[in-house]
């Protein structure tokens, strides 16, 4: 049975005033249907609405009832980012696969998984997101299931959450071997480059 982990709330949505947007998108080729605003697009795609970017090999796509943009991507790996509603920052994910359901506010990232708020993240062959509910859920592999040896892959699931400094009273930041503060920052991984 696959390990499953539900995971704190963040603060913030993803940015409601995308749907409003259009809908853009290039690549190196496909086809698109106009009357029925779906499309399948291949080589070097990148499709946007509002805040929301995807960059992929290949998109499948379409056009909700309420303007939001449903999409199954694919990439080695491919890249997804939206800003964050009333907040700083970006959500930024990092897979060999993705599908996003704009009507439901579901992101689904599978295999060599990366989703990051910000210095958080979590990293799992299986990561979702839910914005409407601020749910977080990642799986990893099966007991006994052969463990890929591709980097990034993992039969467990990794993340970090940053301290926040006003959640420490009293406490000033972490001091290095001089004294001064020691950044809250991530180290870059080797396992998986993101995609700029």
């Amino acid at each position: 049975m696959a390990l499953a982990i539900a995971l704190a709330t963040v603060a913030a949505h993803a940015e409601k005033a995308d749907r409003e947007k259009p809908i853009t998108f290039t690549s190196d080729d496909g086809e698109v249907n106009y009357e029925k605003r779906t499309g399948v697009l291949r080589g070097n795609v990148v499709i946007t609405q509002g805040t929301l970017t995807i960059k992929a090999d290949r998109i499948d796509f379409r056009q909700n009832p309420d303007n939001s943009l449903s999409a199954t991507a694919f990439g080695k790996p491919l890249a997804f980012r939206q800003k964050r509603d009333d907040a700083e920052g970006y959500y930024e994910g990092w897979a060999q696969r993705a599908e996003y359901d704009g009507q439901k506010e579901q992101l689904e990232l599978f295999d060599n998984a990366i989703l990051k708020r910000g210095t958080d993240e979590i990293r799992s062959n299986y990561i979702s997101y839910n914005a409407a509910t601020e749910l977080f859920k990642a799986e990893g592999r099966a007991p006994g299931a052969p463990v890929p040896v591709e980097p990034g892959r993992s039969d467990r699931v990794r993340g970090i959450f940053q301290p926040k400094s006003d959640a420490l009273p009293g406490k000033g930041p972490a001091k290095g071997p001089a004294g001064k503060a020691a950044p809250l920052t991530l180290a870059p991984s080797t396992e998986i480059a993101p995609a700029k």
